[in-house]
Order: C-alpha cells, then sequence, then structure tokens
C-alpha cells in the first residue's frame, strides 16, 4: 500500500532527497539548534505535495484532526513526544482537559478525540474532555463505531481556571481552531493552554505562516546548497475580496499571474513539461474549503454563481475576505492508480507518522481534501526519523525521511508565526 513516484519527472526530487539523506547529522544538529530558540506548538499535522521535482509543504494545521488515521504501531511514539512535550509546559502535571470541536455528529473526528484521550492516558495523565457546546449540560457519552465511549463534560470556570465537576488540570489542550471566534470562557486563564489562542483562524493566516516559512526555507537550503523552490511554494495574497459582491477580482486576478509567470520561469529552468497552475483558497480556515484551482488569470474573474459561493464562505459560515494565492504542487503519487499525497504528524518536534489522503476523483493538480477523499496509513518499515543513507534515496523509510525534514521546516514555521503574533 505504500505509493512510489509514478512520474519520470523524479530526477531533481532524487538529487534532493539524495542531499539530505547525506546531510543528515548536519540537518538534525540545526534543527536541535532551532527548537532550541522557539516555543514549539503541542502538535500539528503539514500536508505535503510530492511532484517528483518538488516536495514542499502546502498546509499546516495547529489543531490536527486525524490522530485515528495514524498508523497505531507508531502509537509509542506518540506517547512520547506527548510525555516530553507535557514536561516541558508543566513538568508535574497530572491532568490534561482536553477541549474539542463541536463536531458531535462526525464520527471519524470524535475517534480523533478518543485517540489523542488514549495518546494522552498513555503519557500517564487523567484526561477530561470539556465541550464548548451548550446544549452538553451533564456528562454526556456518545457511542463510536469501534465500541468505544467518548464522554463529554460541560467546562467549568472558576475566576482564571477552566475545568469540569471535580477536575482542575494543568493544561487545556484545544483541538478546536477557533474558527467560529474566541470563547469568553478560554479567555485569560492562568492555566496553560495549547495551542495558544493566536494559533485559531480568527486571528491565524495562512499568508504569514508561509512568509515565515520562506525565512526557514532558504535558511535550510543555505544549509543543503540547493535552489529553496525545490521545497518552497511561492504565494502572494490579496485582501478585501468579496466573492459575492464581485469586488477584488483584478486584485486576485493580478496576484495569479504574478505567480504564474514566476513558475513558467522555474518550469523552464528544470524541464518541467507540466503546465503550471495556481491554488487560491481562503487565507484563514481549513476543511478543505474555499479552495479552486486555476491555471490562467482570467479564471478568477467572471465566476459562475456556483464558484463563488463556494469561495465565498468557509467552516463556520464565515466569510471569506482574504486569499492566499499559492504556488500548485502537482501530486504524481498514487495508491491504486487512486491520487494520493502525503500528511505528517507531530508532537512536539517529533515526527509520529502520517498518513496519504487518497481522492479516486480529484485530478494530480487539484486539492485532495474534499467529500470523497480516504486515508491510508503510513505503512513505513521504520521510522521515518531512521533514513538509511546506504539505501536508494527514493526507498520506502528513506522517502519518509524526506518527508519528516520538511514538515519540520513546517513546524518550525510555524513557531516562529506563533512567536512573533503574540510579540
Amino acid at each position: 500500500m505504500v505509493p512510489h513516484l509514478a512520474t519520470a519527472l523524479n530526477g531533481p526530487l532524487l538529487d534532493l532527497e539524495q542531499r539530505i539523506l547525506n546531510a543528515q547529522p548536519a540537518i538534525e544538529h540545526w534543527f536541535r539548534t532551532q527548537w532550541l530558540e522557539c516555543s514549539i506548538p503541542f502538535y500539528s499535522s503539514v500536508d505535503l505535495r510530492n511532484s517528483g521535482f518538488k516536495l514542499a509543504p502546502v498546509d499546516t494545521n495547529l489543531f490536527p484532526g486525524g490522530f485515528n488515521n495514524l498508523n497505531p504501531d507508531f502509537l509509542p511514539l506518540c506517547v512520547q513526544a506527548a510525555q516530553s512535550a507535557v514536561e516541558k509546559i508543566c513538568p508535574d502535571a497530572r491532568g490534561i482537559l482536553l477541549v474539542p470541536e463541536n463536531h458531535t455528529r462526525n464520527q471519524y473526528y470524535l475517534q480523533n478525540v478518543a485517540q489523542i484521550a488514549l495518546v494522552l492516558k498513555q503519557a500517564g495523565l487523567k484526561v477530561r474532555i470539556g465541550s464548548l457546546l451548550p446544549e452538553i449540560t451533564e456528562p454526556t457519552p456518545l457511542q463510536l463505531p469501534n465500541g468505544a465511549t467518548l464522554t463529554l463534560e460541560p467546562l467549568r470556570r472558576a475566576g482564571n481556571r477552566l475545568g469540569v465537576d471535580g477536575f482542575d488540570p494543568c493544561v487545556v489542550l484545544l483541538n478546536n481552531d477557533l474558527s467560529a471566534g474566541v470563547p469568553e470562557i478560554l479567555q485569560n486563564l492562568e492555566q496553560a493552554l495549547l495551542p495558544p489562542l493566536a494559533a485559531g483562524w480568527t486571528t491565524r493566516r495562512k499568508s504569514r505562516h508561509f512568509a515565515a516559512y520562506d525565512r526557514v526555507a532558504d535558511e535550510f537550503a543555505q544549509l543543503l546548497g540547493i535552489d529553496p523552490w525545490l521545497i518552497n511554494p511561492y504565494f502572494s495574497s490579496c485582501g478585501k475580496v468579496d466573492f459575492q459582491q464581485r469586488t477584488g477580482e483584478e486584485c486576485l486576478a493580478a496576484r495569479v499571474d504574478e505567480i504564474l509567470q514566476k513558475m513558467r520561469a522555474k518550469y523552464t529552468e528544470y524541464g518541467v513539461k507540466e503546465t503550471p497552475f495556481v491554488i487560491a483558497k481562503a487565507d484563514a480556515g481549513t476543511y478543505g474549503m474555499g479552495i479552486m484551482s486555476v491555471k490562467d488569470a482570467s479564471e478568477v474573474k467572471g465566476l459562475n454563481r456556483k464558484q463563488r459561493n463556494k469561495m465565498a464562505v468557509v467552516k463556520e459560515g464565515l466569510e471569506v475576505h482574504d486569499v492566499l494565492v499559492q504556488e500548485g504542487v502537482y501530486t504524481f503519487e498514487t495508491i491504486n492508480d487512486a491520487v494520493a499525497e502525503p500528511v505528517v504528524y507531530m508532537v512536539d518536534h517529533y515526527v509520529v507518522g502520517g498518513f496519504y489522503r487518497v481522492h479516486t476523483e480529484r485530478g494530480i493538480d487539484e486539492n485532495l481534501n474534499a467529500p470523497g477523499m480516504h486515508f491510508v496509513p503510513l505503512a513505513f518499515e521504520v521510522g521515518c526519523t531512521l533514513p538509511n543513507p546506504e539505501r536508494a534515496p527514493d526507498d520506502i523509510p528513506n522517502r519518509f525521511y524526506a518527508y519528516g525534514v520538511v514538515a519540520r521546516l513546517a513546524l518550525l514555521a510555524a513557531a516562529i508565526e506563533l512567536e512573533e503574533m503574540q510579540q
């Protein structure tokens, strides 16, 4: 079930992977020095795209919701990483309050919450789950498809401390991305709140993240002696767009054309025969909403009503006015002839696994985070943090090491981004 590249355009990427393998000691030392200088998000997931000539992150989520899709063999990695993360924040922590999204009907999401709770329990913590839903007024058990039960409890606040009845935790862990805003009950807590409120989509912007990633990728590229474009998608942003009122289209078209021109120059430089495309997506938000794939600037002008409605609103019904225009990165990885892309999960700065997002009805130049997708756990033979430089760079463990390196670059960018937001 582990896919290999299905393209002849793999020369530069194989060269990049070989450079990464050869530089492993220098890379790991560089990462260690970076982690000492910043506060690392408690957990994260990074969507990667592997085009055979480029390996780059296209999205970084600080409230990951797919822990149930990870290979269960790597649960011990999650537990060890969680122990390390908690020890940094509250060394004597015994209890942790997990605050999830309000998706009580989404069974897949609830299984993710149960898996996070399991990781924390095995890390030696008492775990209770506090719900922001107003209708949760007493402990409410929810049955999961695997036969397990998840109990949601109403949140209680006393002064500047948050808990549930009979439980005063040291740490509050959010698995809620705050798309609908920051509830008053979460503000000004004296407990450690992870991730910080600034990580929520109320304030966070993807353009700010990729601006930080630009700097990280440039420094890493210097370390390896490579073109940073091989690991970094071009991007730009456009504010004050109103898809319903059809304002801001000229700005959006100009940004699209700007990115496409840069891409054409790079494609020519590297002999890439594919047609460049860009992804226009909401600058804030997740769940694959508010996204379109574009190959010409004219496509963002005169959108029909269905297209405008799709772009105008994202999760929680929030209107889109800030748009990120990002270089599209082809994916030439497949599972059973279906298009796939790797998603890497981290707890603290440790890679703890991941999965392939697979979509049977989407193409190599389209967003795969859409209804109809399914997930295949990364079935690597050994951890992706343990490469073998004596084997081919596209050998399975080595390919996953490259994934882990690029994902950690995105994590480092997220750490820098959050620090700058909180200054």
